[in-house]
């Protein structure tokens, strides 16, 4: 399954693909990172959708259409603030990621791109938050066969590095 997953640095807002995941707050209404990034270049029918939607919880996911953006539709997903990790945040994270595909699948969304979920201001460890992120992807993959590419768009030198070391990790232990 780790061959249909990708690590891409760059802009999130910028990836053409079915879908993008959000990293975002439980009442849907943009804010600073990655979140705020996707909503201004998404404009404000963006805002106005998630209004509709009402909110969503931590470690669920919701869906809205992409507007101004080159993905389709645009997956939010809320993840945990770190608190040491003993407050449900790892369960709460690989959520994250399992909802989103599901969400994707149920959408007829073939590939998607995902952000480092909790690794900004929400403080989640950025090496464990990556190997729960592309450890929960790879296995949802295996009973996903209709996503045919998942993206890790990482933000800046040190995130890459961490994820393509997680990725080529996973694809060592997939091949023994």
């Amino acid at each position: 399954m780790t061959e249909r997953m990708t690590v891409v640095q760059g802009d999130i807002t910028k990836q053409e693909v079915d879908a993008i995941v959000n990293a975002a707050n439980e009442r849907l209404r943009g804010g600073g990172g990655v979140d705020g990034a996707i909503h201004r270049a998404a404009g404000p029918e963006l805002l106005e959708e998630c209004i509709q939607v009402g909110g969503c919880p931590t470690g669920e996911a919701r869906i809205t259409k992409g507007y101004r953006l080159p993905a389709r539709h645009v997956i939010h997903t809320v993840g945990p603030v770190w608190q040491g990790g003993a407050r449900g945040e790892p369960e709460l994270l690989a959520s994250c990621y399992r909802r989103s595909l599901e969400l994707a699948v149920a959408n007829r969304c073939r590939t998607v791109a995902f952000p480092g979920i909790s690794t900004g201001v929400y403080g989640y460890p950025l090496e464990e938050a990556t190997r729960i992120a592309l450890t929960t992807v790879a296995e949802c993959l295996e009973a996903m066969p209709a996503i045919e590419e998942v993206r890790f768009v990482t933000f800046g030198e040190q995130a890459t590095k961490v994820a393509q070391a997680t990725l080529a990790g996973l694809k060592g232990l997939h091949k023994a």
